[in-house]
């Protein structure tokens, strides 16, 4: 049964495959190019396993230690998780053992997958959603241990290339774009993250903009499908 659902599984994920190869190559060439081994991207992405995050934490693991700023930072940066989390929580009952990995490896790219995914007749959907999960971690660990070791020994110009994680928020928006009709919920993120950041500024705008568009899709519950 699990290797049926992995059959399946693999083909859905290797459009995430191509995006975490070069996005994963990227974090490990900076994390190189700052002087830091090539075991670190490798630990860091194994373990941390978002992507955002691994970026930010190059600067933290450069600066003084403040573990509470580290932390609060963290919460800002992945706080959108929370509310993937809340609207996985039907999608995840009766996957047993296997719950404890799908919650440590639900990026975005893997949320987006299993929170559409119509999962083929006969297939376990637990096994399914595992085997997504894992082959988008495999690839992204994949990325940037290669990224590391090509930085360490490939004098490389890394000018730039932070932008390739506002390039791959921009294509996961275009692609959730084409596959709705209702552009309702992406209009209204759109306009309260414009809204607060104007508010707010850019240090302080993250976690009202989270709430207001929370708000926002209790009220378009009826319009909104999440599972």
């Amino acid at each position: 049964m699990k290797w049926n659902a992995a059959k399946h599984a693999f083909p859905v994920s290797l459009p995430i495959c191509a995006g975490f190869l070069f996005l994963g190559a990227s974090y490990g060439i900076l994390m190189t190019a700052k002087g830091f081994s090539p075991i670190y991207p490798f630990i860091m992405s194994l373990f941390i396993f978002a992507g955002s995050m691994e970026f930010v934490t190059i600067n933290l693991l450069l600066s003084s230690f403040h573990p509470l700023s580290a932390f609060l930072l963290t919460l800002m940066v992945n706080a959108r998780h929370l509310f993937y989390g809340i609207s996985m929580l039907e999608k995840y009952q009766g996957t047993g053992r296997k719950k404890a990995y799908l919650i440590f490896g639900m990026c975005d790219e893997s949320f987006s997958i299993n929170c559409s995914a119509k999962i083929p007749q006969g297939i376990d959907k637990g096994w399914y959603m595992f085997f997504v999960t894992l082959f988008n971690h495999i690839y992204w660990v994949f990325g940037a241990t290669v990224g590391a070791i090509l930085g360490k020994w490939i004098p490389m110009n890394i000018k730039g290339i932070e932008f390739v994680m506002t390039a791959l928020f921009v294509v996961t928006f275009l692609n959730q774009w084409q596959e709705t009709q209702n552009h309702k919920p992406a209009c209204s993120g759109l306009i309260i993250t414009v809204f607060c950041l104007l508010l707010f500024g850019a240090e302080n705008f993250l976690i009202p903009a989270l709430l207001l568009i929370t708000g926002i899709l209790i009220l378009l519950e009826k319009e909104v499908k999440y599972v």
